[in-house]
């Protein structure tokens, strides 16, 4: 049994999901965490593999083609390849991703990409472990490159992704390129968004893509834009003069200075069971009560289609009624 496409009121059809699967991470980034915790969401109180691969199940029937697992840290959740695998059954499905901050992953990265992992990107915000310690609050960079390296030998597409704090990394952006171009590999830059813990966004933090790009110009020439892979993607990708695609190149999300909301297609499901049809959203519809009482197929569509209904036309991040979500990044899911 199929389903009707997820189409909200201005048009714009969902193929895209994001997964929480954990609120816990073993850094604390300054843009998404609080350096001190109370207390992540224990393990009963998260939602199942089976749960989830029930709604993506759903959901696939209804043109959701991809999936990505978002934390927290996602590989802090135990035996995360076990939901790679079940995710990787699924028809339709044509990517299966993570993004993490690599810390984890050399153990982990064989089996991952074995059981249907397709793509992996990893966090780089520096390669200097003081300012990576001025970023997280911990230490470890060289815990991430390994990390990077790990994937590199797989079947999986390997990308980078950077936050850049105007104080604190700003001078990294050129190092941080040439590691990418150095091993082919694309890097997305991304502004400082109002989703910290906490609550310490200003605009004098935020470092636009125009601005990063212009740096980066005046040590590699003029970037070459690049055709859109997928006409929803966030990034607007260029690459270098001389070089290919394949040879890696940079890439801007700019949902600051250059909202992209009018091409979202994208839902978040969280940690515990909460769909958010934006990363900004305030309103949230429960999933896993429905889910673990045993309701039908269309009983889920109904839940999810509801909150795709129910999608503004942007975040309003530059409108003077915007409000800051109550919750952080690491409780949404990156």
């Amino acid at each position: 049994m199929m389903f009707p496409p997820l189409v909200d009121s201005f048009g714009r059809i969902h193929t895209s999901l994001r997964v929480s699967v954990t609120d816990a991470c073993n850094i604390r980034c300054r843009y998404c965490m609080p350096e001190f915790v109370k207390g992540f969401l224990p393990q009963d109180q998260l939602l199942s593999f089976e749960s989830i691969e029930r709604v993506v199940r759903v959901l696939a029937k209804s043109g959701i083609k991809k999936v990505r697992l978002t934390g927290g840290e996602p590989l802090m959740r135990q035996n995360l390849a076990q939901l790679v695998k079940r995710l990787a059954s699924i028809e339709g499905l044509e990517q299966i991703a993570m993004t993490t901050n690599g810390m984890l992953l050399p153990p982990m990265v064989h089996q991952l990409a074995e059981y249907g992992l397709t793509h992996v990107n990893v966090s780089l915000d520096t390669l200097r472990e003081e300012s990576f310690r001025k970023m997280s609050r911990r230490n470890g960079i060289e815990q991430v490159i390994a990390g990077i390296e790990s994937a590199l030998p797989t079947k999986m597409v390997v990308r980078l992704n950077a936050l850049v704090l105007r104080d604190i990394n700003l001078d990294d952006c050129i190092p941080l390129v040439e590691f990418a171009l150095e091993r082919c590999l694309f890097i997305r830059f991304i502004e400082f968004m109002p989703l910290d813990a906490d609550r310490q966004w200003s605009r004098d933090q935020v470092v636009t893509g125009d601005e990063l790009r212009a740096i980066l110009e005046t040590r590699f020439g003029p970037l070459v834009p690049l055709e859109r892979a997928d006409p929803a993607q966030p990034a607007t990708d260029f690459g270098f003069a001389g070089r290919t695609e394949r040879s890696g190149g940079v890439g801007f999300i700019d949902p600051v200075s250059k909202p992209f909301c009018e091409s979202c297609n994208r839902l978040r499901l969280t940690a515990e069971g909460k769909f958010r049809n934006c990363l900004f959203g305030r309103e949230e519809w429960d999933i896993r009560q429905a889910v673990e009482s045993g309701v039908s197929d269309d009983a889920i569509y109904t839940i999810v289609a509801n909150c795709v209904g129910a999608k503004y036309a942007s975040h309003g991040i530059s409108t003077s009624q915007f409000l800051q979500p109550p919750r952080a990044m690491y409780q949404i899911g990156g």
